[in-house]
């Protein structure tokens, strides 16, 4: 079992409501220091506004948010995360580069540190012979990389990212979650929301929501084993309630 120690975050009783509508409800969930956590649901279930809460940019109707032993939202915390939000947050009219250095400068980095890692973030998403176009020209995946380089700009102890691969070739897509491995590897937390099943097998420990609701957590193996599936799609149709 971890200890305190061992938590990155801890979510407790933790629901979402706007207006009348209820969209999270009585979450509970730990997520361990250097793992990748995936988030598994289908569009709708609440995964969005779940890590929204984790990475601090919304507070939750009731319940608590503890990232790195401090409560959310906290202004200083946002630092120490890396977020890269399912619609991309870009200067259209800057370059990639104007947008790589105004983000890297947000976050405090400067000088030859804000240089090596520009150069690091490009080289990982492949926008090197694309760096001083207008992101107005851009396409969609180009943009959901350029993003992704954002957010690992300052080097976060704790990355979440929603739905990050969407609209990426499966090279590249295998190059990003090569580096998601040697990020985690060297100490970060990474918390990532997918629809895609393959992607689901890749990270560490698995949630999966549906309806708002938390319907199970564990490993990937330990999830089908749990349920006699061969697939991870066969263990969230079971535990969601779709097949005995």
């Amino acid at each position: 079992m971890a200890t305190s120690d061992d938590i990155c975050l801890r979510a407790a009783g933790i629901s979402r409501s706007f207006g009348g509508r209820q969209v999270l409800q009585d979450i509970d969930l730990d997520i361990q220091k250097s793992e990748i956590f995936g988030l598994l649901g289908p569009s709708g279930a609440g995964k969005t506004t779940l890590v929204k809460l984790f990475a601090g940019i919304d507070e939750a109707t009731t319940g608590s948010v503890d990232l790195l032993g401090t409560r959310l939202p906290k202004l200083s915390m946002l630092q120490r995360i890396g977020y890269m939000a399912q619609s991309d947050a870009l200067y259209m009219e800057l370059s990639a580069r104007e947008n790589l250095q105004f983000f890297g400068e947000l976050m405090g980095l400067g000088g030859q540190a804000l240089k090596r890692r520009m150069n690091h973030v490009v080289e990982l998403v492949g926008l090197g012979e694309h760096l001083r176009k207008p992101v107005s020209s851009y396409s969609g995946g180009m943009k959901r990389r350029l993003s992704l380089a954002i957010a690992l700009i300052h080097e976060p102890e704790v990355l979440i990212l929603d739905e990050p691969t969407v609209g990426i070739d499966p090279v590249m897509r295998q190059s990003i979650w090569d580096e998601l491995r040697q990020i985690r590897a060297a100490g970060a937390t990474i918390i990532v929301t997918t629809h895609v099943m393959d992607e689901a097998d890749k990270c560490d420990r698995l949630g999966m929501v549906r309806d708002g609701r938390l319907i199970a957590v564990g490993t990937p193996e330990g999830l089908k084993q749990d349920t006699g599936s061969h697939t991870i799609e066969e263990a969230f149709l079971y535990y969601g309630g779709v097949r005995p």
